[in-house]
C-alpha cells in the first residue's frame, strides 16, 4: 500500500460532531447507548398512533421549544454541539466561506401539517407559516441562526438525503470554494411519514429487527451535523480530526419507486464508486454501517450488494437503526457520525433486537453488543425510495490511500441537450416561439378566496402525459409528469441514447418546492379518513426525489443521482453538482432535470404574500409584481470526450459557478445586493473571465420590486450593470426552482447568437447562485 495522495488540501477532516437521537440528547450519550447495544426505541407520544401499525419510534425525549418547528430545533441542537466540539469560533473565520449543506426528507413537516389541517378543517390558510415551512427553509433557518453566509444547499433524496449532502459538501471542499462546511441531516417524526409507511405495510409492530427477523422498519427522528474542513486547515488551527471523509458514491437503480433492485447491483455500484473516489479498495474496509432498515426488501438486497463488492471476505456489517429507528433524511449523517465515533473509539456498534435469530443473510451483524476492533476504513450505506443508493467512506485521519484519489477535475464538461416547458408553452418549440414573438405564458386566471382573481402559468399536464409511456405515466404525479415531459422533449430534439448510453447516464433532479400536490392530497386523505384515506401509491410520490425515480425508470438510468430542493437557486446548484462530478471523471453524462408545480393551495399562499401581480402584465424592473408559473427543464451535461465519442452536437461549454448566502432569515433577501454580487463574482472568477467578456446576462428579474432592486445592485457591484440582459421571466413567469435552467434553455434553444452567458439566480431566505457558459454557434 502506498500513499499516492501527498497533499492535505484534498483530504477532508471531520473536526466536530453533534448528535441528537432517540438514544441520547448529544453525541456522547448517543454513542454510549449505541456502543453498549441499548435501544432508544420507545413509545411515540408526539401524535396519536391508534390507527397505525405500531406506536414504537426512535423518539427524542428532550423537550423542544414550543415556538419552533421540531425540525429546526433538532438541527440547532446538533449544530451547536458540532461547533463546540470542533473548537471552531465562527467570529474568527470568514463567514462568507462557511457553507451550509443539509439533507432532509420532511423538513418542517410538523408545521406544514398544522397549517394544512387548518386549511382542510377550517378553511383558513396561514400563508406566512406555510411559506416558512417549505423544505428549502431548513437551510435558511440554519444560516440565519448561526450567521452563516457561504453557499447554501438543501438535498432531499428521501432516506439518503444527508449522505448525499456529505457528497455535496465534499465537492465544495475539493474545489476549494469554501473553508468550512456545516453539514448534516435532520428529520422529525411526523404524521405524514407514519401514516405513509403504515399504508405501505412497512412498519414493524414491534421494535425493528434488521438483518434478523426483518419484519419491518421503525421510524425515528433526530439530527446529526458535522464540521468539515480541509485537513490542512484543521491542522493549521490545531483542531483534532476525528475521521476523514474519504469519498462518496451515488447511483440509481431505475427499478421501482419504493423497492430496491433485488440484485443489489446499484447499491454495490455506489459502494464501489465511494471507494474509488477515496483511492481505496474493498479489502481496505474494516466495517460497513448498513442501511439496514429491517424491511424484507432491504434486508435481502443489501447483503447481496455487500457480497457483490467484497466477495467471500466480508467485513463486519451492522445496523444501528436497530437502536435509533429510521431517521429518514437524517440517517446518512447520523450514521456517518456513528461510523466516525466507531473509528475514533475503536468499537464496532452492534445490531440489537435480533430476537434470538441468527442472521440468515450470511453477514457478521455484530449481534447485541459492541465489539472492540481497530477500525481504519468504514463504509456507511444509505438507500431511498426511487432506487437511490448512497455510500460514504470515512477513514482514520492520515490513513494513506492505496491509489490515486478521484477528487480533482480531469475532463472538460459541455452541454449537449436542452429542453423546457413553462406555463402555456408545453414544449421547447412552443417556448422558443413564445419568446421570439413576445407572448406570455401565464395568462390563466384563477380565483383566490379572499384575494380575488390572479394570473398563473399552468402547464397542460394531461397533454404532457399523453406523450409519455402510459404504463409508467399512470404512476406519476404532476411533478413527475413535468420532469418526464422535459426529458422526453430533449430526446425528441437531440436524439435518444442507446441502451448502454442510457444505463451510463446519471440524473440530478432539482425543484424549488417539491411534490406539493402529492403531499397535500395524501395528507388530506389522512385528515378526512384516517388510515383508510392514506393512499400508499400517492405516498410514494410525496418524497422530493420521486420524480427522479420515475425518470430513471422511464429511461433506464443507472448512474449518479442526487436531488436538490433549494428554492430559486435549485437549477444552478444542480448544474454545478453535475458538472463537478463529470469533471472529476466519475460520470460520463448526467441529465439535470428541474421541475415545479403549483396547485391551487400554492397559488393561494403566494397570492397572499407581497409582490404578486394582479394582472399578466409583468415588467422586470418595472414594479409590476411577479406571476407564478409551472415549468420544467432538462439539460444534458457530459464530458467533451463522451460527446465526441457518440457524435453529439455541443451547444455550450461549462465555464464556472458561484454560490453565496446571507443570514437574513426565512423568506427574506437583502436589498443591498452584496451577497448576490459575491455569487456573480465567484462564477466570473472560476470561469476566468471579466465582466466585459460576458455577452449576455440571463436575469432573475421578475417584476417584484424587492428582488429586482437587489439584483440590479448586485450586477452593479459585480461590474455587470452595462452588459446586455435577457429577462425570460417577463414571458415565462416566476418558475422558482426551474427558472435558471429555463433561462439557459431560452438562451441555447432559440436564435440567440453564440457568446458567453451568465445565469443569475436567487432564493428567498438569502441564497444566490450563478453560472457561466460559452454558447457555441
Amino acid at each position: 500500500m502506498t500513499d499516492t495522495d501527498t497533499t492535505t488540501t484534498e483530504r477532508i477532516a471531520l473536526t466536530g460532531i453533534g448528535l441528537i437521537t432517540g438514544a441520547g440528547d448529544d453525541a456522547e450519550k448517543s454513542w454510549t447507548a449505541i456502543s453498549q447495544g441499548i435501544s432508544g426505541i420507545k413509545t411515540n407520544t408526539l401524535f396519536d398512533t391508534t390507527e397505525l401499525l405500531t406506536d414504537w419510534a426512535g423518539m427524542v425525549t428532550a423537550e423542544q421549544p414550543a415556538d419552533l418547528d421540531r425540525c429546526y430545533a433538532l438541527a440547532a441542537t446538533a449544530i451547536r454541539e458540532a461547533l463546540r466540539s470542533s473548537g471552531l469560533d465562527l467570529d474568527t473565520v470568514d463567514r462568507d466561506r462557511v457553507a451550509v449543506v443539509v439533507g432532509s426528507s420532511l423538513g418542517a413537516m410538523p408545521t406544514l401539517e398544522s397549517v394544512h389541517r387548518g386549511l382542510v378543517k377550517d378553511g383558513e390558510l396561514d400563508a406566512p407559516a406555510a411559506a416558512a415551512s417549505q423544505l428549502p427553509c431548513v437551510g435558511d433557518y440554519i444560516a440565519a441562526e448561526f450567521d452563516l453566509r457561504g453557499p447554501r444547499i438543501v438535498l432531499s433524496n428521501a432516506c439518503a438525503a444527508s449522505a448525499v449532502a456529505l457528497g455535496y459538501a465534499a465537492e465544495l471542499l475539493w474545489k476549494g470554494e469554501v473553508d468550512h462546511v456545516i453539514c448534516g441531516g435532520v428529520d422529525p417524526l411526523a404524521e405524514l411519514s407514519a401514516y405513509g409507511f403504515s399504508a405501505l405495510g412497512a412498519l414493524d409492530p414491534e421494535p425493528c429487527a434488521p438483518m434478523s427477523a426483518s419484519t419491518g422498519l421503525t421510524l425515528g427522528e433526530g439530527a446529526g451535523f458535522m464540521v468539515l474542513e480541509s485537513a490542512e486547515r484543521a491542522a493549521a488551527r490545531g483542531a483534532t480530526a476525528l475521521a476523514e471523509l474519504g469519498g462518496y458514491g451515488l447511483s440509481c437503480d431505475g427499478y421501482h419507486q419504493t423497492a430496491p433492485d433485488p440484485s443489489g447491483k446499484g447499491a454495490a455500484a455506489a459502494m464501489a464508486q465511494a471507494l474509488k473516489t477515496a483511492g481505496l479498495a474493498p479489502e481496505d474496509v474494516d466495517y460497513v454501517n448498513l442501511h439496514g432498515t429491517g424491511t424484507p426488501a432491504n434486508d435481502v438486497s443489501e447483503p447481496k450488494a455487500v457480497k457483490l463488492l467484497f466477495g467471500t471476505e466480508l467485513p463486519p456489517a451492522s445496523s444501528t437503526k436497530s437502536m435509533l429507528g429510521h431517521t429518514l433524511g437524517a440517517a446518512g449523517a447520523v450514521e456517518a457520525i456513528v461510523s466516525t465515533l466507531a473509528i475514533d473509539r475503536g468499537v464496532i456498534p452492534p445490531t440489537v433486537n435480533t430476537r434470538g435469530t441468527v442472521s440468515p443473510f450470511g453477514l457478521d451483524i455484530v449481534p447485541d453488543t459492541g465489539r472492540p476492533a481497530p477500525l481504519e476504513v468504514v463504509a456507511s450505506n444509505s438507500f431511498a425510495f426511487g432506487g437511490n443508493n448512497a455510500t460514504v467512506v470515512l477513514n482514520k485521519p492520515g490513513r494513506p490511500a492505496r491509489s490515486a484519489r478521484h477528487t480533482q477535475p480531469v475532463q472538460h464538461v459541455v452541454v449537449t441537450g436542452v429542453a423546457g416547458l413553462a406555463g402555456s408553452a408545453g414544449s421547447t418549440a412552443e417556448l422558443t416561439a413564445a419568446l421570439a414573438e413576445g407572448r406570455v405564458g401565464f395568462e390563466a386566471v384563477e380565483h383566490v378566496t379572499g384575494i380575488g382573481d390572479r394570473p398563473i402559468g399552468r402547464v397542460d399536464v394531461k397533454a404532457v402525459t399523453k406523450r409519455l409511456n402510459p404504463s409508467k405515466a399512470r404512476r406519476m404525479d404532476p411533478l413527475g409528469v413535468l420532469a418526464a415531459g422535459a426529458v422526453g422533449d430533449l430526446y425528441e430534439r437531440h436524439g435518444k441514447p442507446s441502451r448502454a448510453e442510457a444505463e451510463g447516464t446519471g440524473i440530478v433532479f432539482a425543484t424549488g418546492y417539491g411534490p406539493v400536490t402529492s403531499v397535500l392530497n395524501f395528507h388530506q386523505g389522512v385528515l378526512e379518513q384516517g388510515i383508510t384515506g392514506a393512499n400508499p401509491a400517492m405516498f410514494a410520490n410525496t418524497v422530493v426525489n420521486a420524480a427522479a425515480g420515475h425518470v430513471a425508470m422511464l429511461h433506464r438510468y443507472r448512474g449518479y443521482t442526487a436531488t436538490i430542493a433549494n428554492g430559486g437557486t435549485s437549477s444552478v446548484l444542480a448544474l454545478q453538482l453535475a458538472a463537478r462530478v463529470i469533471a472529476r471523471g466519475m460520470a460520463d453524462r448526467i441529465m439535470v432535470v428541474v421541475a415545479d408545480e403549483f396547485p391551487e393551495q400554492a397559488l393561494a399562499t403566494q397570492a397572499r404574500l407581497p409582490g404578486y401581480a394582479k394582472t399578466a402584465h409583468v415588467v422586470p424592473d418595472g414594479g409590476t409584481g411577479t406571476v407564478l408559473a409551472e415549468g420544467a427543464a432538462a439539460i444534458l451535461l457530459e464530458s467533451e470526450a463522451s460527446a465526441a465519442a457518440r457524435g453529439a452536437t455541443v451547444l455550450a461549454d461549462v465555464r464556472g459557478f458561484g454560490a453565496s448566502g446571507e443570514s437574513v432569515g426565512i423568506g427574506r433577501i437583502g436589498r443591498d445586493g452584496e451577497a448576490w454580487a459575491r455569487a456573480l463574482r465567484a462564477a466570473l472568477a472560476e470561469a476566468d473571465t471579466t465582466p466585459e467578456q460576458i455577452d449576455t446576462v440571463v436575469s432573475a428579474a421578475s417584476g417584484y420590486r424587492l428582488v429586482d432592486l437587489a439584483q440590479r445592485r448586485a450586477l452593479a457591484l459585480a461590474g455587470l450593470a452595462d452588459r446586455p440582459t435577457r429577462t425570460p421571466k417577463a414571458q415565462l413567469g416566476e418558475t422558482y426552482g426551474s427558472a435558471g435552467a429555463l433561462g439557459l434553455v431560452a438562451a441555447l434553444a432559440g436564435d440567440a447568437p453564440a457568446g458567453r452567458l451568465l445565469l443569475s439566480s436567487f432564493a428567498y431566505g438569502g441564497s444566490y447562485a450563478a453560472a457561466v457558459f460559452d454558447a457555441r454557434s
